[in-house]
């Protein structure tokens, strides 16, 4: 059985407690934890953002890299095959053998990528190297330097990429050594 003074007491107390509440004196549980959340989804698309600008810079000069990289290759190759296509004609004439003179290969293969990096200057920068190997082939190895257009926000201003050709003289239908 309850006492009526209990009863009177608890009524009481709630009746304070209303009062205090309504004055701003007493924060429930709830109103706490409103408190601390308050901002947290600010946060948390701030974080998105960033997030998702990476991601985007990924995928958009993620692409514009793997597309330098075919086209220091296809420079390369063409650079290469471009000297290559240099035979010493003495050689030829006197001998009947095909090999590539040289110095010419080079001059060619050099010539090839500065027309192509003038080309090429718009986009980016273009800087290749070419090498002679042994007497019927020759090496062209091309950098190519793109800047970027997303990453650039996060300090990323520009990607390399580097390709690599060889090419050799084939003599005959069937190839070398026929």
């Amino acid at each position: 059985m309850s006492r009526p003074g209990r009863a009177w007491r608890a009524h009481a107390s709630v009746r304070g407690l209303a009062g205090l509440v309504r004055a701003g004196r007493v924060r429930t549980a709830r109103a706490g934890r409103c408190d601390r959340e308050r901002g947290s989804i600010t946060l948390m698309l701030a974080a998105l953002s960033v997030a998702l600008i990476a991601l985007a810079g990924i995928v958009i000069d993620g692409g514009a890299k793997l597309r330098a990289a075919e086209n220091a290759d296809a420079v390369a190759q063409e650079a290469a095959r471009a000297g290559a296509g240099i035979v010493n004609q003495s050689t030829a004439y006197s001998t009947g053998t095909f090999v590539v003179d040289q110095s010419q290969a080079i001059t060619a293969a050099r010539a090839y990528l500065a027309a192509a990096a003038r080309a090429y200057l718009a986009d980016g920068s273009l800087q290749g190297s070419v090498a002679a190997q042994g007497t019927e082939s020759i090496r062209v190895t091309v950098t190519v330097s793109e800047p970027t257009s997303v990453l650039s926000i996060i300090g990323i201003d520009s990607m390399r990429s580097t390709g690599a050709a060889t090419a050799s003289l084939v003599t005959g239908v069937t190839g070398p050594g026929a």
